[in-house]
């Protein structure tokens, strides 16, 4: 049956329009003028009236099911992405891990084999760049083919992850051959582990020490290289998680000199700060993750970025691991904490929370959660918009719902909430994925495996 969704006003990156919006199977058919359509037995009648009425959120930085330190990251495709819809967000952007010695296809085949069918939204793929070799660079064009248009690099984690600055170069020059985009974790992580061993060496092994051990300096640095070789390799760069107003102050001179740079943020560093690492005991394990958290004065520059579009996007990073069982293995060793923190049901309501104080317009709410991932990472016009022939991915978002987050109320698979006992203003009322309510009257009304891989083409923001 046609849906209409009446009364609402539409949130657009360019503004708001008061109008009714009509889906017809999985797409959005029309936008009408207030009042214009007939309301007869032929619609479902969505009341929106007070609400806001908003492209169906994209978070571009997940980590369903991954491997991390001998164990794996809490949430699986399933649980995750259900979690996902009760937070107004449609799609997801999830990470194909590479491991050494492995081929790159067939870790796309892996991470295919955990997500299709399990997924309750639509997902994406990037990649994960691990092993830089001939093989592995040829392969970069097979991804490519098959709808996999980023490759995530890392600086940090020697031993696991790290590429050397003359692998990264080198990949960077294959992805700049097709257009494709590296990712980069930028910390510096050879300096990094010398300060985690003399941490460890003196006995300092709290949780603290794990943001302790990783400095913003460390972080500014690594991303300034990063985009040195992106340049000499001419290649689209975005940096991932953003912390340190280090970091933002490189990726803002490239993008002033016009070089291909984009960055993302999570909302974790925008609301969180090193004092949640030196909460008492151990609970600061709860709050460990890389980058780490920043004191708060970082977090007012991101606030900045996201103002001045220096920071493009805002992601989660979801990588959540229980505090029992799983943080706990890093109880006197704070190196051995896995690195992570649940966040992928709320980040619309964080942001929106931006919005109520002040810090970002309604309309760059939308852009930054929605339409800049869906043009970043070649999902637009399909995804990322409210307009005729998109997708219908809709939220349907009351602006004056206040909530309390709680690990009693969220629906992650996680025994803790990073944002407990915050209140905010703002809440999904109903989740559309794909013309399907997934979420409404306080309660999952969708289904595993309704969610569908979505092949992406390259960024759309390069000059």
């Amino acid at each position: 049956m046609p849906i209409l969704i009446k009364g609402g006003t539409v949130v657009t990156a360019e503004g708001t329009l008061a109008a009714d919006v009509v889906v017809e199977g999985e797409r959005i058919a029309a936008l009408l003028a207030r009042d214009a359509a007939t309301i007869n037995s032929a619609y479902d009648v969505i009341d929106a009236t007070g609400m806001y009425v908003i492209p169906g959120g994209i978070d571009a930085h997940t980590h369903m099911e991954m491997p991390f330190g001998g164990t794996f990251s809490a949430d699986t495709f399933a649980t995750g992405t259900v979690a996902a819809a009760w937070g107004g967000t449609t799609t997801i952007i999830d990470f194909a891990v590479q491991a050494k010695g492995t081929s790159l296809l067939a870790t796309l085949d892996k991470w295919h084999a955990k997500a299709d069918g399990n997924c309750a939204i639509d997902y994406g793929f990037h990649m994960i760049v691990s092993d830089v070799n001939d093989g592995t660079l040829k392969e970069m064009d097979a991804c490519l083919a098959a709808g996999i248009s980023s490759f995530k690099m890392f600086m940090a984690y020697p031993g696991v992850f790290y590429s050397t600055d003359g692998e990264i170069l080198r990949a960077m020059q294959q992805a700049g051959r097709t257009g494709a985009t590296i990712m980069m974790h930028a910390e510096n992580g050879i300096a990094i582990d010398q300060l985690v061993a003399q941490a460890i060496a003196a006995g300092r092994v709290d949780p603290v020490q794990h943001g302790l051990t990783r400095p913003p300096e460390l972080e500014g640095e690594a991303t300034g290289r990063a985009i040195t070789l992106a340049r000499v390799a001419d290649c689209p760069l975005y940096i991932v998680h953003l912390s340190a107003a280090h970091a933002l102050t490189a990726v803002a001179a490239a993008r002033d000199a016009g070089q291909n740079v984009f960055a993302e943020t999570c909302p974790q560093y925008l609301y969180l700060s090193l004092d949640d690492l030196a909460r008492p005991g151990f609970e600061g394990a709860k709050f460990v993750a890389s980058p780490p958290l920043r004191t708060p004065d970082h977090s007012a520059a991101l606030w900045r970025g996201l103002r001045t579009n220096d920071l493009a996007v805002v992601s989660t990073d979801h990588c959540p691991f229980c505090f029992k069982e799983q943080k706990e293995l890093g109880r006197g060793d704070f190196s051995k904490i896995p690195n992570g923190i649940p966040g992928v049901e709320h980040r619309m309501d964080l942001l929106h929370q931006g919005v109520v104080a002040g810090e970002i317009t309604l309309e760059r709410w939308v852009e930054t959660c929605s339409t800049t991932p869906a043009r970043m990472f070649g999902l637009y016009p399909r995804k990322g918009v409210i307009a005729p022939g998109a997708d219908a991915d809709i939220v349907i978002y009351d602006p004056v719902a206040t909530q309390t987050l709680s690990v009693a109320t969220h629906h992650m698979n996680v025994d803790y909430s990073a944002y407990e006992g915050m209140s905010i203003t703002g809440k999904v009322a109903t989740t559309i994925s794909r013309g399907r309510v997934v979420v409404a009257d306080g309660e999952f009304k969708g289904s595993v495996g309704h969610g569908r891989f979505l092949a992406r083409e390259l960024n759309q923001y390069l000059s």
